[in-house]
């Protein structure tokens, strides 16, 4: 059997104003909902300037920490938590969800999964936002980083939620992830 070579995951556009963006899709909770909190930041680049054509997605638990079953996404009825969310960037880099905090099963570090699209970029970047908290310790993944480089990956309170920032290349760029290749 020969193995094939994945093709590049956008090879023009970027198209994300177009097609990607729905209606409340940064909203996994109303706004105002108890126990919502907001997760935003920017976008930047290797330079610093802000990317106003990206699109960042999140996925994480719920404030009990049991991930999402519903089967519908893109449907925001104002009950239904889905644990996932689309922001674009403004013209500005800034992004912003309305969520709630992600709680964790019995000895795991709570945290929301991040995936940034942008111009420039053949393929999606994969990276986790966790919140500071006294589990941070014992993740196993944040504690394989170097420690001069985990803040990268730590957002930082703020009085009605918490602001994480996405550095694409540079001084300080984020640490970003790689998954296995699956078989």
């Amino acid at each position: 059997m020969t193995k094939l070579t994945a093709t590049p995951g956008q090879t023009i556009g970027p198209f994300f104003g177009y097609a990607l963006p729905f209606d409340r899709g940064n909203e996994l909770v109303p706004p105002g909902s108890p126990g919502a909190i907001r997760l935003h930041g920017t976008v930047s680049d290797g330079a610093g300037a802000p990317v106003p054509d990206a699109l960042v997605e999140i996925w994480q638990a719920d404030a009990d920490g049991a991930a999402p079953t519903t089967s519908d996404s893109l449907r925001r009825d104002g009950c239904a938590f889905t644990g996932w969310g689309r922001a674009a960037t403004d013209a500005h880099g800034r992004y912003s969800f309305t969520t709630v905090k992600p709680g964790a099963p019995q000895q795991s570090t709570p945290f929301v999964a991040v995936t940034i699209f942008a111009r420039g970029l053949l393929n999606r970047l994969f990276t986790r936002a966790y919140l500071p908290g006294d589990q941070l310790h014992a993740d196993r993944l944040l504690n394989s980083v170097p420690v001069d480089r985990r803040h990268t990956l730590i957002a930082v309170p703020e009085e009605h939620g918490f602001r994480f920032d996405v550095k694409l290349q540079g001084a300080d760029e984020t640490i970003f992830l790689r998954y296995r290749e699956r078989p």
